[in-house]
């Protein structure tokens, strides 16, 4: 099983990006997949969870109305779209597949002016 992450950088506050999480070695369509960060000197947070039919998606309530995820199962990615981003949105991002809880390595976005 691999997730590769990308997309992340350096962006201005209020800025935007699109994380991409390209899996392979297991049927991506068949799992729920979650977008988590880890700030520094902080713990890992769930971000966003997104169900293998689409059919539903939660959010952390501190990016509520402001990222987006989704999947196109038949690339077997998952994306987190990242708008109006704040300071407080710099973190490690990471992908993650709920067959049998595997991780990707993370991609880092940075907020700053």
């Amino acid at each position: 099983v691999q997730l590769v992450e990308s997309g992340g950088g350096l962006v201005q506050p209020g800025g935007s990006l699109r994380l991409s999480c390209a899996a392979s070695g297991f049927t991506f369509s068949r799992y729920t997949m979650s977008w988590y960060r880890q700030a520094p000197g902080k713990e890992r947070e769930l971000v966003a969870t997104i169900s293998s039919d689409v059919s539903s998606t939660t959010y952390a309530d501190s990016v509520k109305g402001r990222f987006t995820i989704s999947r196109d199962n038949g690339k077997s990615t998952v994306y987190l779209q990242m708008n109006s981003l704040k300071p407080e949105d710099t973190a490690l991002y990471y992908c993650r597949t709920w067959y049998r809880n595997y991780w990707g390595q993370g991609t880092q976005v940075t907020v700053s002016s």
